[in-house]
C-alpha cells in the first residue's frame, strides 16, 4: 500500500494562447499529420507546473473520413510503459525495501538460472533497469509461445549475448523479465499494482492495460494487419510479445491520453510527490556510470547526440520513446516535460519519418519557452 503522503501535483491549464505563442510548434505538429508522418497526434507541454500546450491534430488513420483525434484520445504508449508503469513500480518497491538494486535476478526468478551459463547468476535488478544485463535487444518469443506462462518460460531461457554489466543493449526482453520479477516481489499483477499505486493517486483515471472493448472505437489503430493476428490492431496492444502475455507486460501494454502522461511527468518534476520520495526520483533518473559510455539511467534514457529530444534539453534531462510513435522527455532544470502521442505505425511500421520531426518539435518548444 502507498504510504507516501501528499496530494497529486496540480498541472494548471494555461494553453488558451497556444496558437499564437506556440505557432511554430503547432505548425510543426500539423505538418506531421499533413505529411503523413503520423495520421494524428496529441502534444502536451508542461512548463513550471502549467500545461502551456495541449493540442490534438489529424485523424485516427489517413482516411479523411476517419474520426478526428481529440485532446482526450488514448493511445497505445508502447515502450513508455517501461517508465510510466514498470520503472515507477520498481521505484516504489525499492523504497519499501522489497529488493536492492544489486539483488541477483535469480533470487526473484530462480528459473532464469541455467547451469550451462553461470554468467546468468550475475544479472541484477539494476542491470535489467539499465539495459546492461547482456540480453538480446529483441526476440520474437510470440512465434512459439502463445500464452503468458509459455512466454515467461521462453524469456527465462533466452541465451545471453554479452557478459552482464559490460555493455548496453536496449532490451524489451529485460523489461519483460523485470515486470515478472516485480510482480513476484509485490505478490500482485503489474496492472493491478500500477492502477492502485500510481494511476489512481495521480488522477490518471483512463490510464490502463487492456482497455475495455467499449473503448476500442475511441482509440487510434496502430497497424492495419499483422501476420500473426491477421486483423486491424485497435484498442489492444500492438507489440506481439505483450499481446501473447495477455496485454500486460513490463515492456509494453499501457494505454493513456497525453494529459495523463503529462500529469505523471509533473509528479516526477515535483520530486515524485505524492507517490515517491525525491531521493528515489534522483537515484533512478541519474545517468549510470557503468558500463562506460552508457546513456541509460535506471529505466530512462538521457540525451546523447543526436537526441530525439533535440539540441536544447539540459544534460540532466531524461526521457523515453515508444515504438508506436510516442515519447516523453523531461528537463528538470527548465521544468519542462514534453509528451507526444501518435500512431506513426499506421498502416504499417515501415515509416520512421517521426525521427526527423520529433527533434525539430522539441527544439521549437524550448526556443519558444526561452
Amino acid at each position: 500500500m502507498n504510504t507516501t503522503r501528499g496530494t497529486a501535483p496540480r498541472l494548471r491549464p494555461a494553453f488558451d494562447d497556444q496558437e499564437r505563442r506556440f505557432g511554430q510548434v503547432v505548425g510543426r505538429l500539423k505538418d506531421g499529420a499533413q505529411q503523413q508522418v503520423y495520421p494524428g497526434a496529441v502534444l502536451a507541454v508542461n512548463f513550471k507546473s502549467s500545461l502551456v500546450v495541449h493540442k490534438a491534430v489529424g485523424r485516427f488513420t489517413h482516411d479523411i473520413a476517419a474520426p478526428a483525434v481529440k485532446l482526450n484520445t488514448a493511445y497505445d504508449l508502447a515502450s513508455l510503459t517501461k517508465v510510466v508503469a514498470t520503472t515507477t513500480m520498481a521505484m516504489l518497491l525499492f523504497e519499501r525495501g522489497r529488493f536492492g538494486l544489486d539483488t541477483p535476478l535469480i533470487e526473484v526468478l530462480p528459473e532464469f538460472d541455467q547451469p550451462s551459463d553461470p554468467r546468468r547468476q550475475r544479472v541484477t535488478m539494476r542491470m535489467l533497469l539499465a539495459h546492461s544485463a547482456g540480453l538480446p535487444i529483441y526476440v520474437p518469443l510470440y512465434e512459439k509461445a502463445q500464452d503468458r506462462e509459455a512466454l515467461i518460460s521462453a524469456a527465462c531461457a533466452v541465451p545471453l549475448e554479452a557478459d552482464p554489466g559490460t555493455s548496453v543493449g536496449y532490451s524489451d526482453l529485460g523489461f519483460i523479465l523485470l515486470g515478472v520479477a516485480l510482480e513476484r516481489l509485490a505478490n500482485e499483477p503489474l496492472n493491478r499494482f500500477c492502477q492502485k499505486e500510481i494511476f489512481e493517486p495521480l488522477g490518471m483515471l483512463r490510464a490502463c492495460f487492456c482497455p475495455p472493448p467499449s473503448w476500442r472505437d475511441s482509440i487510434p489503430p496502430t497497424e492495419k494487419c499483422q501476420p500473426l493476428r491477421q486483423r486491424v490492431i485497435q484498442g489492444e496492444v500492438q507489440d506481439e510479445n505483450a499481446a501473447a502475455m495477455g496485454g500486460v507486460a513490463g515492456h509494453s501494454g499501457l494505454f493513456a491520453c497525453a494529459q495523463e502522461v503529462a500529469v505523471f511527468a509533473e509528479c516526477i518534476l515535483n520530486g515524485g510527490a505524492p507517490i515517491l520520495k525525491p531521493e528515489t526520483v534522483e537515484l533512478f533518473t541519474k545517468r549510470e556510470s557503468s558500463p562506460p559510455g552508457t546513456s541509460r539511467t535506471l529505466g530512462w534514457d538521457t540525451p546523447s547526440a543526436p537526441s530525439q529530444s533535440g539540441h536544447f534539453f539540459s544534460p540532466t534531462s531524461f526521457g523515453h520513446l515508444g515504438f508506436t510513435g510516442t515519447s516523453l522527455w523531461i528537463d528538470p532544470e527548465r521544468r519542462i516535460a514534453v509528451t507526444l502521442l501518435t500512431n506513426r505505425t499506421w498502416p504499417d511500421r515501415k515509416s520512421e519519418a517521426i525521427k526527423q520531426l520529433r527533434p525539430l518539435l522539441h527544439n521549437s518548444i524550448v526556443e519558444t519557452l526561452k
